[in-house]
C-alpha cells in the first residue's frame, strides 16, 4: 500500500526517485505558514518562482475556529476593503507553502479575499517531510475527505466576518488541491464556480478518500473548470475523457453547473506546470491558465 502511494505521487509530480532525496538549497525551506518551500517539494527553481508585491495588502497568517479548533491559514486581501469576492486557494500535498502564499496573493491584487487553508494540520506538518513517500503515506492519505469539506466550510463562515461575502465565493486548487476543488463544488451550494488544476478524477477508494470526483458528479453543484496536461503521467487523458462524458451524461439531465462545466488540455505541459517553483513550470499553459482562470471567476461572481 505504502508502495503504491509512493509511486502515485512521483508520477502526479512527474520526478524520478532520485530526485524525492536531496534538497536543493537555492530556495529557502518553510519556517512558518506560507514563507519558504517544503523539503519534499524539491528540487526548486529559484529563476522561475513568481514573487508579488504585497503593498497595499494584508496578508499573513491567521485561525480559523472550525467547532473549536483553531486551523491556520494564509490570508491575502485588498487593505481596507469589504464586501469581497471570497476565493479559496488549495494547496499541493506540500501544505500551504511560500507558492500557495503568493497565488493568495496574485488574487488579492485582483481585488479578492484569498484564503489558503492548512488542511493537513491535524494529521502532520507536510514542510517537516523531506521525503515524498513518507508525507504521502504519514499525513496525505490519512486527511478525511469529510474534515476538508467542514473545514471549508468554517472558512467560509470566517470569510464572511473578515471583509469577505460568502455569496461570492470561487475557489482553486492545486493537484490534491484540485481533487478537493472538484469535491467542494460538488458539496457546497454557496460555490460559484472552481477551477481544479490538474486534480485527480479518480482513483484508489479508502476509508478518508471513499469516493472521488467521478463517483460524486451527480451532485456538481457549481460549474468546473479543468486545468489539465496532456504530458501528466499521473492523470491520464483518458480519466478526463470519462470525466468529461459524465458531465455530458448530467448535463443532459438538466444540470447546469455540469452543463457550464470545462477542461482546456495543454497537449505538452506535464503536471504541475503551474507550479513556477518547479521543474515542471510551463510559463505558456501557466499563463495562459491563470487568465482563463480569473475570466472564469468573473463570469459566475
Amino acid at each position: 500500500m505504502q508502495n503504491n502511494l509512493y509511486q502515485d505521487t512521483l508520477g502526479l509530480l512527474n520526478v524520478s526517485e532520485s530526485t524525492t532525496q536531496l534538497p536543493n538549497r537555492r530556495l529557502a525551506l518553510q519556517t512558518a505558514l506560507g514563507i519558504g518551500y517544503s523539503a519534499a517539494a524539491m528540487p526548486l527553481i529559484a529563476q522561475t518562482a513568481i514573487k508579488t508585491p504585497t503593498d497595499g495588502l494584508v496578508t499573513g497568517e491567521v485561525m480559523i475556529d472550525v467547532q473549536g479548533f483553531k486551523m491556520p491559514a494564509f490570508r491575502a486581501a485588498p487593505k481596507g476593503k469589504t464586501n469581497l469576492p471570497v476565493v479559496f486557494v488549495i494547496s499541493e500535498i506540500f501544505g500551504v507553502h511560500e507558492y500557495i502564499a503568493d497565488v493568495a496573493c496574485r488574487f488579492a491584487r485582483e481585488g479578492y479575499l484569498a484564503i489558503a487553508p492548512e488542511l493537513f494540520v491535524r494529521q502532520g506538518d507536510p514542510s517537516s517531510y523531506g521525503e515524498m513517500a513518507r508525507l504521502q503515506a504519514e499525513v496525505i492519505s490519512k486527511v478525511p475527505d469529510a474534515q476538508v469539506m467542514n473545514d471549508l466550510d468554517a472558512c467560509l463562515v470566517w470569510a464572511d466576518a473578515h471583509g469577505g461575502n460568502s455569496k461570492r465565493l470561487v475557489m482553486t486548487g492545486f493537484c490534491w488541491g484540485g481533487r478537493i476543488s472538484w469535491l467542494y463544488a460538488m458539496h457546497q451550494p454557496k460555490l460559484k464556480a472552481a477551477v481544479a488544476w490538474y486534480g485527480r478524477l479518480e482513483g484508489q477508494k479508502t476509508s478518508a478518500t471513499p469516493a472521488h470526483p467521478i463517483d460524486l458528479v451527480a451532485n456538481l453543484k457549481a460549474p468546473v473548470l479543468g486545468l489539465y496536461g496532456g504530458a501528466d503521467t499521473g492523470i491520464s487523458l483518458a480519466s478526463v475523457e470519462g470525466m468529461k462524458s459524465a458531465l455530458s451524461q448530467l448535463a443532459g439531465q438538466g444540470n447546469v453547473a455540469a452543463k457550464d462545466s470545462n477542461f482546456v488540455i495543454y497537449p505538452d505541459a506535464p503536471h504541475a506546470f503551474h507550479a513556477d517553483y518547479r521543474p515542471t513550470y510551463q510559463e505558456d499553459a501557466a499563463k495562459d491558465g491563470w487568465k482563463r482562470a480569473l475570466a472564469w471567476f468573473k463570469k459566475y461572481i
